[in-house]
């Protein structure tokens, strides 16, 4: 059985009205509503183009909005609640096989890797993972790149996600830490900050960097409407070339440096275990150099994609991919 439920969901979007949108002008700039998938250190180069006020120096008034879900941040963009949304790139290729008109391209990837971690209850340093044969893990929502890049993992070490790991994937990934710390699962895989809380409360230790494990990945990417990107192209422009600025400071700073720019996104977090995130990030070269999302990268994911069983057929990278903007910037 084909899981296709994130596909009937953005189907469900018909529902909605499709608006071809323009951002508003305002005297503070172009008002762009930006829906993240999570807020997580992991995206730390837009945090910074925020924090330093690049898209503001570009013409543009960014609120940052939060879906929690690949699904919820794709139904904001299509229905036009937002303007850009920012999410693993899976989804724009479920919107287009679901038969969407007005369907979301990707104008710039971000990360370059898998950002989530392996979480255990035990401490050892001799970790395998053929130590997770028989046993329980929280692996996100089926369909998500979380889940899929993990099974990818499993598969390169020899393993049957099907039969020799016990999947929950009845769990959204944005709340497995509270679930892991509840009781649930016997490892869990889990994102920037939470992996590092899990620690720090003593709840778990991190056993694995599924960012090494899975090599290059086009993991997030940043997308809008077709309609969007054609009637707003210098709006396109102006975000990406903000974007591009973040991602040149974090590749050109220290940790403790971007630790202390992004802190107002992180007030939870104290600067220091801010910055050991930002570490542990920049150690499995997260983050691209430019935000153009190549053709090689767009058939990895496809290779994923197919490989996890959730899409049958692939999809022109040219209709999905759009890299003049990131070209430009670059």
């Amino acid at each position: 059985m084909k899981k296709k439920g994130l596909v009937l969901c953005m189907l469900i979007t018909l529902l909605f009205p499709l608006l071809a949108g323009c951002g508003t002008s305002t005297a503070t700039g172009t008002k762009v509503t930006l829906n993240e998938v999570a807020h997580s250190v992991f995206y730390a180069p837009m945090y910074v183009a925020i924090e330093e006020g690049y898209f503001t120096e570009e013409g543009l008034d960014v609120t940052l909005v939060t879906g929690f879900g690949a699904d919820k941040t794709m139904t904001a963009l299509l229905s036009g609640e937002a303007d850009i949304g920012f999410m693993g790139p899976e989804s724009t290729i479920y919107t287009y096989q679901g038969g969407m008109e007005d369907y979301a391209v990707n104008f710039a990837q971000l990360t370059q890797r898998a950002g989530n971690f392996l979480v255990g209850r035990t401490p050892y340093e001799d970790f395998t993972f053929a130590d997770l044969k028989g046993k329980e893990v929280l692996a996100g929502r089926a369909g998500g790149m979380p889940q899929m890049v993990f099974e990818y993992i499993l598969k390169k070490h020899g393993l049957d996600p099907a039969t020799d790991v016990k999947m929950d994937q009845s769990i959204d990934f944005g709340s497995t830490a509270a679930a892991f710390s509840g009781g649930q699962g016997e490892y869990t895989v889990e994102f920037e900050p939470h992996a590092t809380a899990l620690e720090q409360k003593g709840d778990g230790y991190v056993l694995a960097s599924l960012g090494e494990e899975s090599g290059y990945v086009p993991y997030t990417a940043f997308s809008a409407r077709k309609s969007y990107i054609e009637a707003n192209p210098e709006v396109i422009e102006s975000f990406t070339r903000g974007l591009q600025r973040g991602m040149e400071y974090v590749n050109s700073h220290t940790a403790d440096e971007i630790a202390t720019v992004i802190q107002p996104q992180f007030e939870e977090m104290d600067a220091t275990s801010l910055a050991l995130i930002i570490e542990r990030y920049q150690g499995q070269d997260t983050w691209k150099t430019d935000l153009v999302f190549t053709k090689e990268a767009f058939d990895l994911l496809q290779d994923i994609l197919m490989d996890a069983g959730v899409v049958e057929e692939r999809v022109p990278y040219e209709d999905l991919v759009n890299t003049s903007f990131a070209d430009n910037v670059k």
